[in-house]
């Protein structure tokens, strides 16, 4: 996705106007209660750990729709490697709004932050073969634009995000469908019937289903899920160049490599944004 998109701007602003609701109500009182109305402040984004940045410019559409008067410095740019003392930004202008975009700026960008400096290590431990990390469906609700942008930011692949722009057909559509190919077959005429141009990736359980899904043409990837080494090996021979592979299921750091020298195209990990503990930033004010 292009995160700068009229679309990806759309649900990003959305978000943005969600988050304040839930958490400015009708108005932020503490500020309202004792800093005047015509306050100017400046505060600095300080990170207190290492990792790699992400949500700077996420934070800066919060600060613009908060108070386009607010000015922001960035020194630290999204994919930056970062450490503890650096310096990410400056903002400045009405005090009242730097303290109502805060909280939203911190929760995000620590959290984005936390998924971009994984989804890195994944990329740094793949580095020297073909196979590339991808992330999955398994994101927040309600965030998942940013969470996604995280594992871009820190060098991932996006897969589909969301049940309309890839078909994926894992094992309960393929249980209802009455076996892999009638699934398949299903799908194909469903495409054709209502004109929608849809990738199709099918997860198989093991090699039988391998072979069953290769007697069909038109699979964009099939998903090797839960599949040891060996076995992981021996379904990329069968598959060849028919169609382009995943592994999934369970896959962390230390079993990636492992799985990408078996020869697959992509690792899919829930873990890039579901498991995940947040980067220690920290917004505070600048005197003088």
């Amino acid at each position: 996705m292009d995160y700068n998109s009229p679309e990806a701007q759309l649900e990003i602003n959305r978000i943005i106007d969600n988050a304040l609701r839930e958490d400015v109500g009708d108005g932020d009182h503490s500020s309202l209660s004792c800093i005047p109305a015509a306050a100017q402040g400046k505060a600095r984004l300080l990170v207190k750990d290492n990792g790699v940045l992400a949500g700077v410019a996420f934070a800066k559409a919060v600060f613009h729709q908060v108070d386009p008067q607010l000015e922001i410095q960035v020194i630290k740019n999204d994919g930056d490697q970062v450490q503890y003392g650096d310096e990410a930004f400056y903002v400045n202008g009405p005090s009242r709004s730097i303290l109502k975009a805060e909280r939203l700026v911190l929760n995000a960008m620590q959290r984005m932050s936390a998924i971009a400096t994984k989804t890195k290590a994944f990329v740094d431990i793949l580095e020297g073969t073909k196979t590339r990390i991808l992330d999955t469906r398994k994101t927040t609700p309600g965030i998942r634009i940013l969470e996604k942008w995280a594992v871009d930011i820190g060098g991932g692949v996006n897969h589909r995000f969301g049940l309309y722009d890839v078909i994926m057909l894992k094992d309960n559509h393929i249980d209802f469908a009455g076996g892999v190919g009638a699934a398949i077959e299903k799908t194909k005429a469903y495409l054709q019937e209502t004109q929608r141009d849809l990738k199709i990736i099918v997860e198989a359980r093991d090699l039988k289903e391998i072979e069953q899904i290769l007697e069909h043409d038109g699979v964009y990837r099939i998903l090797i899920d839960n599949f040891d080494y060996e076995q992981t090996k021996k379904a990329v021979a069968l598959i060849g160049d028919q169609c382009l592979t995943e592994s999934s299921g369970g896959i962390t750091l230390d079993t990636a490599r492992q799985y990408a020298e078996c020869g697959v195209d992509f690792i899919s990990s829930g873990s890039l944004t579901h498991s995940v503990y947040n980067m220690d930033l920290s917004l505070k004010a600048v005197h003088g």
